[in-house]
């Protein structure tokens, strides 16, 4: 039932957010010079790297490590990467990989590759067998503010709480806080 769901909202997504994706991929190539996509080599399921495409918020050349790890990210970010972050614009290209199957709407956020730390808890917690997701269970509780451990703590909860009605109540509070911006640091 979750693949199908994933499946066909990404099919409608994509149909209904066609024109505001073009907009968005015309406004980051008019703004700054570089890709319209950045691929961040991710961990997905069984801790697989695969590729993750969001459109570029950040300068060319920018470290790839966790923006919160980055004494300024502001200085690093093109000029409507900001817009794009605190929206959450920049993540409409996953929709490609939920298409794909790297990815679900809801699920722990991919780690990045080097996050060494939250890979090895997640994998002694056995969250690693899950689909990351678009949003999921740690995103809506603290989003950017969360401690590894924390995030840890609430995938925890996610993998043995999971069911179709929770996944709906977790899209539903994650459209509440991009509305409001919560949780977003930079």
């Amino acid at each position: 039932m979750k693949r199908f769901f994933d499946l066909s909202m990404s099919v409608l997504l994509l149909v209904v957010l066609a024109i505001p994706i073009l907009l968005i991929a015309f406004s980051v190539r008019l703004t700054s010079k570089g890709p319209v996509l950045y691929w961040s080599d991710r961990v997905g399921r069984g801790n697989v790297i695969f590729k993750m495409p969001k459109f570029r918020s950040m300068r060319v050349n920018t470290l790839g490590v966790a923006t919160h790890l980055m004494t300024n990210p502001a200085k690093f970010l093109t000029p409507i990467g900001g817009f794009l972050r605190r929206f959450s614009l920049d993540e409409f290209p996953q929709l490609f990989s939920i298409l794909a199957g790297d990815m679900s709407f809801v699920g722990p956020r991919p780690a990045l590759f080097n996050q060494d730390d939250l890979i090895a808890l997640r994998t002694d917690h056995r969250v690693d067998q899950l689909v990351p997701g678009l949003t999921g269970w740690a995103q809506i509780n603290g989003r950017d503010e969360l401690a590894i451990l924390e995030k840890v703590v609430l995938d925890v909860e996610y993998l043995q709480r999971q069911a179709f009605w929770f996944d709906l109540k977790i899209l539903w509070m994650t459209s509440l806080k991009i509305v409001r911006t919560d949780g977003v640091s930079h």
